[in-house]
């Protein structure tokens, strides 16, 4: 069995790695020329031959009990993916009850990605450009998973974004403090470029009617909506594991209290349970034995977020439910470290949102090593095959004016969108940021490219070599190493020149427990475990090996879509 994709329902359960061992060395001694292979010894399989971060349910006493509640459908998780199936539940009829370990909702993502909205389809007549083939959008999402993804998950994702996002527009701009702005924008076309980048991104805005109120904003506005429709959450209450009937059918979830006497509570649940959890991101054992490589570049960047611990998805394989086959993460080449450091889980660096501005980069050698444009972990990816997984970004004095040229798309455009529509984070603040990493001595500025090697600790002559290299090309208006679109090459002739060393600022895990179209999750069979729904990134099958990020904000969408459809599903009992 791998400790990768796979089941606690297999070979191992019934025989054990001790038992197995025996039956080597009596039996395959009898046809390999009398060589028995000794047993096979890995520190990350527990005593089933599952991995050790899997480990058993925890065993609760009926004692410790002390609490039930009652509800028809239970989320747990109140997220990104939370959120959206609190309100379709609710708006759906059932008595709906969410739990959450924290005191309110953390990082909830607000590029969504979808397909044919309202928004988007009015935009078409002014820019054709922005129009999306369904079939080749889906073909381009298989392709960044190398096939290693469930097709008609990529389907429901396209035929249903569009209406998802047509309802939380309704949602959000009914009191007038919120309005839905879509992103729309291709990137420069006709140009060359590698890859193609798809105008699928939408973010609430706010209005001039939630004025100074710096606490207000999407979260609060769909929370707010949520109550209306009648839903309850409970916070700091932790989830502990799911129970189920004697036909294998969820029925609810052991709890408990965060604070005060950390008692346990009973939640039964009489249509359904939804788990949203997170992932596993801050789980550093399972992290570790599903993607180790993307380890490698993770520099750790102080910022909000909920603490995935993989809560939600060992609960499902507690149940006898299976995982993707490969681990996969959203990894943004915008974390930084200092000249003397280099990448690696436990380093911790800043947050270094210029980062995926496809300006030169350079390994730990001097050297260039690949085409900077493209995806996200494209970059980063590469960097994995470099010398201690680490690159420099290297830019000059004329860089605002050449990112608005080199035209990103998604969340790290620094400039609005083509149709008017606001930019994430600005230029000027942008600068700001930068300014700040100087000053904190992450961010090096030089006069000359010999003095900025020096500051990075990078070998002089090598790095001043690939530099007037690189405007050699770039001058010519040609990328003959690596095939950067021409209108990216421009040259680094501008002091003062800057640097800084960079790696990966994780966001999300994104594979997770296999589930089919009603969000229910699936045994080795494929068969559904009943009662029980996932949605966000405790389910899988839809995203392997790299994240699609050149369409913008298709996980938020792809979370979003699925709690949506799995909120009516256990609301209606429809399956």
């Amino acid at each position: 069995m791998s400790n990768k994709g796979f089941s606690r329902r297999n070979f191992f359960q019934g025989v054990g790695v001790a038992a197995l061992a025996g039956l080597g060395a009596t039996t395959l001694s009898a046809c390999g020329q009398g060589y028995a292979a000794p047993a096979p010894t890995n520190e990350r399989r527990g005593d089933f031959g599952a991995p050790s971060w899997l480990g058993a349910p925890p065993e609760v006493a009926e004692s410790d009990i002390t609490e039930t509640l009652e509800c028809e459908v239970l989320v747990v998780g109140v997220g990104t993916g939370g959120i959206p199936t609190i309100i379709s539940a609710a708006e759906n009829g059932a008595q709906v009850l969410a739990i959450d370990r924290q005191e309110t909702a953390h990082n909830v993502r607000e590029d969504i990605g979808a397909i044919n909205s309202r928004l988007q389809q009015s935009s078409f007549e002014e820019f054709p450009e922005f129009e999306i083939d369904k079939k080749e959008a889906i073909e381009d999402i298989v392709r960044y998973a190398n096939g290693f993804i469930d097709y008609d998950l990529v389907k429901l994702w396209a035929n249903e974004s569009g209406a998802m996002v047509d309802w939380l527009t309704d949602i959000i701009e009914r009191d007038g403090k919120l309005v839905m702005e879509f992103e729309g924008s291709v990137g420069t076309t006709g140009q060359g470029a590698r890859d193609k980048a798809w105008a699928t991104g939408h973010s609430p805005q706010k209005t001039d009617l939630v004025g100074e109120d710096e606490e207000w904003g999407f979260a609060e506005s769909m929370l707010a909506y949520a109550a209306e429709q009648g839903a309850e959450i409970r916070w700091r209450t932790e989830f502990i594991k799911c129970e189920q009937n004697d036909s294998g059918r969820v029925t609810g979830v052991i709890a408990r209290a965060v604070d005060g006497d950390r008692h346990y509570i009973r939640i039964n649940a009489s249509k359904g349970v939804i788990l949203s959890t997170g992932g596993y991101g801050n789980n550093l054992e399972m992290m570790e034995d599903r993607q180790a490589w993307n380890q490698k570049i993770r520099i750790a960047a102080p910022g909000s977020g909920g603490n995935p611990t993989g809560d939600g998805i060992k609960a499902a394989l507690w149940l006898g439910a299976t995982m993707d086959p490969l681990g996969a993460a959203c990894t943004f080449n915008r974390a930084c470290v200092k000249p003397d450091q280099t990448a690696g889980d436990g380093v911790l660096g800043r947050w270094f949102w210029f980062g995926e501005q496809p300006f030169m980069k350079l390994n730990l050698k001097g050297e260039r090593f690949c085409n900077e444009s493209g995806p996200y972990d494209y970059m980063l990816h590469s960097a994995i095959m470099q010398p201690h997984q680490t690159y420099v970004d290297i830019w000059d004095a004329n860089h605002a004016e050449q990112a608005r040229i080199m035209n990103e798309v998604g969340c790290c455009r620094l400039f609005p969108f083509d149709n008017g529509a606001k930019n994430n984070i600005p230029m000027a603040a942008v600068d700001g940021m930068i300014e700040g990493l100087i000053e904190a001595g992450y961010v090096q500025q030089a006069d000359t490219m010999e003095e900025l090697a020096e500051k990075l600790n990078l070998p002089v002559e090598t790095t001043v070599a690939s530099w007037k290299h690189y405007n050699e090309m770039a001058e010519a208006g040609e990328d003959t190493d690596y095939f950067k679109e021409s209108y990216r090459m421009m040259p680094l002739n501008t002091p003062p020149y800057y640097g800084v060393r960079t790696g990966a600022w994780f966001l999300a895990t994104l594979d997770g427990i296999t589930i089919n179209t009603n969000m229910h999750p699936c045994d080795e069979n494929g068969d559904p475990i009943e009662g029980l729904y996932l949605t966000g990134n405790d389910s899988g099958g839809f995203f392997s090996v790299s994240y699609p990020n050149l369409f913008t904000g298709l996980a938020c969408g792809h979370t979003m879509t699925f709690g949506r459809r799995a909120g009516m599903l256990a609301a209606t009992g429809q399956a």
